[in-house]
């Protein structure tokens, strides 16, 4: 199996593919120099094969390369960041960082 990850700018989401079959988005709005993920959804056929995480850290990761900050208004999304505070908490503006209930470092 094989899966794919890429940004739809036109749709605002970033979508994963397994083995060429939509599997699931990662919603955002993006302004600016921000980038506000809003919803992630994995379609219940592929559940519990931990797309959704492959998804949001790919999202993540191109946030970095882009130089976006991070809200992370989704629920999971910011699951994934306090969980990895040390890969992804500093995307999160310092300032912003008590509104999600992250650690300020």
């Amino acid at each position: 199996m094989s899966t794919d990850i890429h940004d739809n700018p036109g749709a605002n989401r970033y979508e994963i593919t397994d083995d060429g079959a939509p599997a699931g988005f990662a919603e955002y709005e993006l302004s600016g120099d921000t980038i506000d993920f809003t919803h992630t959804e994995i379609d219940s056929a592929f559940g519990g094969r931990g797309l959704a995480k492959q998804l949001v850290a790919a999202a993540l990761s191109d946030a970095r390369r882009r130089h976006l900050a991070v809200l992370p208004h989704c629920t999971y999304v910011r699951k994934v960041i306090a969980e990895h505070p040390g890969e992804y908490l500093d995307l999160v503006p310092a300032a912003a960082r008590a509104e999600f209930g992250l650690p300020a470092e």
